[in-house]
């Protein structure tokens, strides 16, 4: 049995599970066709990591992270998976990268947004969402340009997954700042643990706006019947997606032939 690890934990939701085990099962066959002993299923679970006895530890020795196997079994803590040094693929999030990850994984590269509105190649943007009634419905701007209605936002109460998310706080931030604002425009700000519960709390008027990703938003409107009541008020500017990654441990050869498998370029 591979005692790797994968994961793709960032649009793996209950109702798309089979979906996600699909696609984890035709890259799995191809990395072992291409010699790399795939783990034949994905990681959801602290249980499902190789224990590590004494936590996990860089390159210096520091401690960076618990042993999985002193975690709840049935929970998956996302830091500890990034950092696993059994880790041969997952996805995560620019937000955790810029806060200190980066220096422990390896880019495999980026997903392709396209197929989703405000995404375009590597970039995505994060729609921000409004029930309907409270603003207009306003179509991804050309080329990938902010477009946040600042006099409709005003005084409204925020709802967003966590604050180290690119997709649902820190891409909002930076381009309210960029156009002299903050968070201060918000009467509230709440937090929610994920996107599909801001958009909850949103729909059901706990909340007035939150910012999810445009892939996001497309799980949103095939699995939450409430979001019928919601539209697309604005959007933030373009950023890189979700990246793949992979440990440090993870040999040069093996990094090449993932991107091969999930028909990547080598990252910029």
């Amino acid at each position: 049995m591979s005692s790797l690890v994968a994961a793709l934990p960032m649009y793996d939701w209950p109702e798309t599970r089979a979906e996600t085990d699909a696609e984890w099962a035709r890259l799995c066959d191809a990395l072992r066709t291409a010699g790399i002993a795939a783990p034949l299923r994905l990681a959801r679970r602290n249980a499902d990591l190789p224990a590590v006895t004494g936590g996990i530890r860089d390159a210096e020795g520091r401690r960076i992270a618990p042993d999985p196997a002193r975690l709840p079994p049935e929970e998956l803590d996302l830091a500890t998976l990034w950092r696993h040094p059994r880790l041969l693929l997952a996805q995560t999030c620019w937000g955790p990268m810029e806060a200190g990850l980066e220096a422990h994984v390896q880019v495999v590269g980026q997903p392709d947004y396209s197929a989703f509105e405000g995404g375009e190649g590597a970039l995505y943007s994060s729609a921000i969402l409004m029930r309907r009634g409270d603003a207009p419905a306003i179509a991804a701007p050309a080329g990938g340009r902010t477009f946040i209605p600042l006099e409709t936002l005003r005084g409204k109460r925020f709802a967003y997954n966590e604050p180290n998310s690119m997709s649902g706080f820190i891409a909002l931030r930076r381009d309210l700042e960029a156009m002299g604002e903050g968070f201060s425009l918000f009467a509230e700000r709440i937090a929610t643990g994920s996107h599909g519960a801001a958009a909850l709390a949103v729909a059901e008027g706990r909340a007035d706006a939150c910012a999810v990703d445009c892939r996001t938003f497309t799980l949103i409107r095939r699995f939450r019947p409430a979001s019928a009541g919601l539209v697309v008020a604005g959007w933030t500017a373009r950023r890189k997606g979700l990246p793949f990654i992979t440990s440090r441990a993870t040999a040069r050869e093996h990094l090449a032939i993932l991107r091969r498998a999930l028909g990547l370029r080598t990252p910029a």
